[in-house]
This record gives structure tokens, sequence and C-alpha cells, in this order.
């Protein structure tokens, strides 16, 4: 097939076309941020080539020296941006270009506000940089070939972003990425090239490839120098960012170098600078972001921090080096003892990389434990974010597992809202002073938990309890049982034990009414049948006429529903009936003789029971069948 017959116009995709529309119109505040983005485009490229081109030195094609350069014209008012990095072929052209990002796109268009100072702290997330050319670029034009492949199969993109694109087979002997920007006449002022050295030394200055332009003439020379083609020069300094001194680093430098790795447009919320020397050196640069991305809960994107051997790159997202509970975090982590032929597999068992890990997790773990203390309106901003992943922890690593436990935040029964936490510190200052145990309620919502009548002793005797409702939290009390000597006990699980907070006589009270009213307590097992495991005298009601439980030991309701929820075959455990005695409901159901009136109302106790923990009954129909019979009996 020849070149000329494999061009294309083809349309974008619709979710494509909107976000090119935000993009032009209304997206970036500073238009400056365009460079930026093309320049860390092309040096993510050549960190590819250079990684790729271990396995095989053919890549480099002869041309071993990788740079950025860019260049403009101010007659056709054209900026371009030129490397001779891994380069794309037709198909990742067609899949990365043509549909930005993908997967993201979608979501991306989901989590829209309309607020343009909200929606444009969004793109940065989605990994949509390639077209911040738009902002002042009427036509974009994009040459590219991929290391290793022929000449004549060379790609040009083209679009104006008006909803299609041209896409084309093109002869290009040099392998990289060319990207032309035909500015929009209001934006003729980025057609200048002092103009763009102040940009790139502003936000690219720390790149460590060499990013070129045109020598200028000075007009002394001009004469003399006529007939003589200015040459290329370096114009960033591309010193390694996290090699250098730590007083000799500004923090607006610190900021824009995680905007380059993570392609963020928000400035990171904390970070953490260090040099290792010894019997083991390496260098290690970690951000925690301000936002979290929208990936954050897709277990199938990789996450990690950039791997350098000796200022050489080696992987992006290396796993290996951050525990999963930390994916969030960002950074370069920089090693001079690694072998330059370091594999994924050897990262799984390298003890080196181990120890690289466990120090970083120990660093990440500080600086937050600095923020909550020092900080704790900002912590509180990284918990909003992050703190569902971070809970993750104590199940993944059980070496750090008490100083990530110090690092939860939970609402609590003294919250006033749902942005209002508690440590688990401050809640054992708290404690009452015959307190043993912290005390703590799964639900599915706040609302839920706050109206839970599993709450009711705790309430009336003052004491606090936490409040999970997130799904991750199953899994973390599942794995954190104790914290600081405390036991962690669930209020619906198990018989109610205040230890020494519980008044003895009303224990023998509630031990003396169990033995008197046991006929009772057997009636109602023998109505319900297989629906419940138990039935007993309640002693943590004193509202409502009952709640259901389960043994110590077995799965929480709130788990199986959950389980359920998540596609899972969970086995719903047999509940424990409680029931208060004293309640008015529960005297009118032992009053009623054996038979039919007496199923019906024990059943409807039940069924209230299982609302209240917010089940799913097994026939709704019926239960507002006797629930309407019983109104109208009343004279409702």
């Amino acid at each position: 097939m020849s070149v000329a017959a494999q061009k294309e116009t083809l349309e974008f995709q619709a979710e494509v076309s909107q976000v090119l529309n935000l993009v032009i119109r209304s997206l970036y505040s500073n238009k400056e941020i365009f460079l930026r983005e093309l320049i860390s485009n092309a040096s993510d490229a050549a960190e590819k080539l250079r990684f790729e081109a271990l396995g095989n030195d053919a890549l480099y094609e002869d041309d071993p020296n990788l740079r950025i350069r860019i260049s403009v014209d101010k007659e056709k008012r054209t900026v371009t941006v030129d490397d001779n990095g891994i380069g794309l072929s037709r198909q990742e052209v067609t899949e990365t270009i043509g549909t930005i990002a993908s997967s993201g796109t979608r979501k991306f268009l989901e989590q829209l506000s309309g607020d343009q100072a909200t929606d444009s702290a969004l793109i940065g997330q989605f990994g949509v940089g390639f077209y911040s050319a738009f902002i002042v670029a009427e036509k974009v034009t994009l040459e590219t070939r991929r290391a290793g492949m022929k000449s004549d199969e060379g790609v040009r993109w083209e679009s104006g972003g008006e909803g299609s694109y041209v896409i084309e087979n093109i002869e290009k002997p040099q392998r990289g990425t060319r990207i032309t920007l035909h500015l929009r006449e209001d934006d003729a002022e980025f057609a200048d090239s002092w103009r763009l050295r102040g940009i790139i030394a502003k936000f690219s200055d720390h790149i460590a490839l060499p990013i070129e332009m045109l020598q200028e003439s000075t007009e002394e020379g001009e004469d003399q120098e006529k007939e003589q083609e200015p040459g290329w020069e370096r114009v960033n300094k591309g010193t390694a960012l996290w090699m250098r001194n730590k007083s000799e680093i500004e923090e607006t430098e610190y900021q824009e170098f995680y905007k380059h790795i993570s392609h963020d447009f928000e400035d990171p919320l904390a970070w953490i600078h260090n040099r290792v020397e010894g019997s083991q050196e390496y260098s290690s640069l970690l951000y925690v972001p301000s936002q979290a991305p929208f990936d954050l809960w897709d277990r199938d994107h990789k996450h990690g921090v950039k791997l350098y051997v000796r200022r050489v790159f080696i992987m992006d997202e290396a796993d290996k080096l951050m525990p999963h509970y930390l994916r969030f975090v960002k950074g370069v982590v920089d090693s001079d003892d690694l072998p330059l032929n370091v594999s994924r597999e050897i990262l799984q068992h390298d003890r080196k990389i181990d120890s690289i890990r466990s120090a970083n997790v120990k660093r990440v773990l500080g600086l937050l434990e600095k923020l909550a203390k020092d900080e704790p309106e900002k912590y509180q901003s990284f918990w909003k974010q992050f703190g569902n992943v971070l809970k993750e922890g104590p199940a993944e690593d059980f070496a750090n597992r008490e100083k990530i436990a110090s690092l939860l935040r939970f609402t609590s029964t003294q919250s006033e809202g749902a942005e209002q936490t508690v440590s688990l510190d401050a809640y054992i200052e708290r404690m009452q002073e015959k307190q043993e145990k912290i005390y703590y309620l799964t639900a599915e919502s706040l609302s839920a938990a706050r109206n839970s009548p599993h709450l009711e002793v705790f309430k009336k005797k003052g004491i606090e309890v936490l409040l999970l409702t997130d799904r991750v939290d199953e899994w973390l009390v599942s794995h954190l049982s104790d914290y600081q000597g405390k036991h962690l006990q669930s209020v619906a699980k198990g018989e109610l034990d205040l230890g020494e907070l519980e008044d003895q006589q009303d224990k023998e009270k509630a031990e003396k009414a169990a033995e008197e009213h046991k006929p009772l307590l057997e009636r109602i097992k023998t109505a319900l049948g297989e629906k419940v495991k138990e039935v007993r005298v309640s002693t943590r009601l004193t509202e409502s006429p009952a709640c259901l439980v389960v043994d110590h030991y077995d799965m929480s309701q709130n788990l199986a529903r959950v389980l359920k929820q998540l596609g899972q075959d969970a086995p719903t455990p047999s509940p424990i009936l409680e029931l208060n005695l004293d309640h008015p409901l529960v005297a009118r159901l032992e009053a009623l003789g054996e038979g039919d009136r007496f199923d019906e109302m024990a059943g409807l106790i039940f069924d209230q029971a299982m609302l209240a923990e917010g089940g799913q009954l097994e026939d709704p129909a019926g239960f507002v069948h006797r629930l309407n019979r019983l109104m109208l009996e009343i004279g409702l």
C-alpha cells in the first residue's frame, strides 16, 4: 500500500471533542504551561528509549545523544518541539493521541463540575498534557517514527482541534517526535525564542535531558556572521534536581519538578528529599500529591516511583519501591549500587531494593506524622484525599502497623460532622477511667451508624464509639485488632462486655430477667426458626425493642453486604436477636398467647431489627402487609 493510500481523516470520540473544547476555551489560566507539558512528554520519550535500549542497542540507530530541540518561525507563526526519543507507531498515535488517555477520558468528564477553576484542577490527573498545545495553537502537526521501525513507517497526525484529525504515513529518516504548533494570532508572542527561553528557565530547567535552541546572534556580530548558520546551544541547566543539595533548591523548583514527573497541574502537598551514603548509596525525592488521581482505585493500573541508576532512567512506576497502600506517592529514587541491567524480576528479589523500600516507607510515614502534628489542617486535606488508601496499610505492612494506625482518622459519636475526625491516640486520651477497649461500629453510612440501636447503652454511659462507614473499614478492623495495648471491639459483635464500666446491678438484673423470661425467648426462637441463631435478653438497648448481633468471630452483617455488592458469594451469618424486655412492644408480645398472632408479631420485630441494621428483608411485601394490618388494628 502506498503512503498516500494510507491517509485517513477520522473523527475524535465524542468525549475527546468535549475535552478539547474545554482545553481550548477555558482550561488553563497560564498559557505558558503548554511548553512545559510538551517538554515533559519529550523527556519521557527519551527515558523510555533509554530503558528499551538496555536490551537492544540498535534502537539508538547510531544516534545515542538524546536531546530536545525547540525552534520558532516568526513569519509563519510556528513553534516546533523536536525530540529523538522512542517515538510512536501509527497504532500508538491512534490509541494515545486520538483518544486522550483512552480509559480516563470518560471518567474525567464524569467529574466535571461546570466550575472552570475546579475543572482546570482535574485535567492534570488524566494524562492529557499533549492537548495543552491547543491553548495557543489553531492547528497542531505531529510527525513521529518509533525507534527500530523503517524510515517509511513515519506518521503524520494533524488537527485543528475541531472534532476531527488527519493521520497518514510519511517518510521520516530520524526516529522520535516533532510537534509543530501553528499559533493563533493572539498568541504570536510565543513565536519568540527569548520568550520561550524564559519559559524553559521557569518550568523545565531541572530536566536532565539537554533542551537546545538555535544560538541568538548579537547585533554587532550580525554583519560578520551573515553567511554562517547559527548552531544549537543548550538552554537548560539539566542538573538532576534530586542530586543537588537541599539548601540550594528553591521551593518553586521542587514544585515544578513534581509537576514534571507526575503530569499533575496542582502543587504537591508535601515532599521529602534525602541522600543516603555509606554501605548503600542512593537519593530519593518523594512527593505527597494534594489531590487523588482518578485511577487511584484501579487495581490494574500500575503505581510507583521512577527508578534511576546513576542518573540513567530504568523504569517508570517501579511498584517494588513503594507498597501498594502508599501508591499515591510520586517521586524519584536514584541508586548508585543497582546494576544497570536491572529488571523487573530482579526488583522483586534484590535485597537492596527491599532496603530502599523499607527506608522510603519510614520517610513517607514520618512526613505524614510531621504533617499531622505540625499542620493538622493540611493533614486533614491529605486524609480527605487518601485516607481510605492508608487504611489498607495495617493489613499490608505489619512491621509499620502501629505507626500507620496512629495516622488513621475516624468519625465518632463525639464528632459534630463527617469532616471532624479523631485519631486513635485522641480516642485513648478521652477514654473513661475504667474503660479498657476501643469501641467501634461499622455501617453503610454515617446516618445509619449514628442512629444504630447498638449505640444506645454507650450514649447513656457517655462512652465514645468510632463510626466506620467506608468499605475498607471492614478490611482494616480485621487486621487491626489492637492499638497501644487497647483491644478494638465491635459494639455489634458478641455479648456486650463493658468490663468495669458495666453496672453490676444492671448485669444481675439482666441475668435474672433472662431466666424469668426464658419461655418467651424460646417461643420467639421457635417462631423465627432458622432466621436467627439465638434469642437473648439485651444489655445494650435502652430505647429500641430489639437489635441483631453476630457472634464475636462471625462475619459482620455489614461485611457480608459489602462483599455481595462487590459480586462475591459471601455466606450470610445467622444473627442473634437481642430483646429489650423493658420495651412496650416486647411486653405486648409476651402477653400474646401462642399462635399465628404471636408468630406474626415476632417476625415484625425481627424485620424491624434487620432494617435498623441496614439489611434487606427476604419478604418486603409481607412485612408491609403485616405492618399495615397492625396499623389498622390500632386505629391509625
